[in-house]
């Protein structure tokens, strides 16, 4: 079956999975914080552009400004974008009144309304969008991410768009905020971040894509200026990714002192 495939903006990224994200799809981008999640959803805007196609950015953790701001150290003109009609970046951060493109209301709701409103001023051609991040809409109330989750994709499956959702990990637990993306996305790429001999490190995989036969290794990454987001290498096996943890090899070891003892 021939599958129509959107391009992430990142080749090296499009390579594992087998030349894109399937067409209509909802992909949960997640990991934490400063890992590349939306330096990757830039990308994805940014690949629109360049092919015409029309895009909506949702950013809840950082204002519209200073998501323009961000793009443009990598090169790319989001205010000329904005200009031509070809983007519309919807800020639900700074809630300004007169911004005819301003969240006011953190509900979903509310966000599902103003989407359709900007897709309907695209017509009913293909569009991007991104969503940055969901897990600002639960935070206060986290057993709701499934049904919030759900609505999203149930709604706007019917208006034509491919989809990348971000969701924050604790940095301290590494848990998500919330359990929904997740569970009704299409896919998910996995952000990783490691301190080794006092360096940050990241890393991506790609832990689920429907109907591709995707990648199934941890790549290493970069973020670099005037470029974005790069795929460096695949990341070797070490020991510790097959050794079971040493809490529960000490546990296997103290069961079966006593189960010496017993005989």
């Amino acid at each position: 079956m021939n599958i129509e495939r959107i391009s992430t903006g990142i080749k090296e990224l499009d390579k594992l999975i087998e030349g894109g994200i399937p067409k209509g799809f909802l992909v949960a981008v997640t990991g934490e914080p400063g890992t590349g999640k939306t330096i990757l959803c830039l990308h994805f805007v940014q690949k629109g552009i360049e092919e015409d196609e029309p895009s909506i950015y949702i950013t809840t953790e950082e204002s519209r400004e200073s998501l323009v701001r961000q793009a443009a150290q990598f090169g790319w003109d989001f205010d000329e974008a904005m200009a031509r009609g070809q983007l519309i970046v919807i800020d639900a951060l700074m809630k300004q009144k007169k911004d005819e493109w301003s969240l006011h209301r953190m509900t979903i709701d509310e966000l599902i309304a103003m989407i359709i409103r900007a897709k309907q001023q695209f017509g009913y051609g293909h569009a991007r969008l991104v969503i940055d991040s969901m897990s600002a809409f639960w935070l206060d109330k986290p057993a709701m991410a499934r049904k919030y989750s759900y609505q999203i994709k149930r709604t706007l499956s019917k208006w034509n768009f491919t989809i990348l959702i971000t969701s924050q990990y604790a940095i301290t637990t590494s848990d998500a905020f919330g359990f929904g993306v997740e569970h009704i996305a299409d896919g998910i790429i996995r952000f990783r971040r490691y301190i080794r001999s006092g360096i940050l490190h990241r890393y991506l995989i790609i832990e689920k894509m429907r109907q591709t036969n995707h990648d199934l290794r941890m790549w290493e990454i970069e973020i670099v200026n005037g470029v974005g987001l790069r795929l460096i290498r695949p990341v070797e096996s070490r020991r510790e990714d097959t050794v079971l943890p040493s809490k529960v090899i000490r546990r296997i070891l103290e069961a079966k002192e006593k189960e010496r003892e017993g005989i």
